[in-house]
């Protein structure tokens, strides 16, 4: 991971906290699946950013596009009652997602990879 991708970290662990949060925050705590998806997600999301930004490590940002497609999908396969809830999952999880391709985007084995792919070299 480059040194650039530092703060693509640095917004998933706050966007993680966010998350972990947002039940109470936004009130919709009375939601149970609900409540219990995103202070989970939100604090293994914000955790998860910590350390990858400690060690300096790529692996994490596959985790971190996974955690946010769950997000985006959590809504409907958790049948979230309230809106609020679904909103705000269904746009942290794109955060989350954009965050990661802009990370995985800077690695360089993934860009000569991508490069042999597109290019045909």
């Amino acid at each position: 991971m480059t040194r650039m991708a530092r703060w693509q970290e640095w917004a998933g662990f706050a966007l993680g906290l966010w998350l972990a949060m947002s039940p109470w925050l936004l009130g919709y705590s009375g939601d149970e699946a609900a409540t219990a998806n995103a202070a989970i997600l939100g604090l293994a999301l914000a955790l998860g950013s910590h350390f990858e930004a400690s060690l300096d490590e790529v692996s994490g940002e596959w985790l971190n596009a996974a955690a946010g497609a769950w997000l985006v999908s959590s809504p409907v396969v958790l049948d979230y009652a309230d809106f609020t809830a679904s909103v705000n999952c269904i746009a942290t999880g794109t955060l989350v997602m954009a965050l990661a391709a802009s990370a995985l985007s800077l690695d360089k084995e993934i860009g000569r990879w991508l490069h042999k792919r597109v290019a045909g070299h």
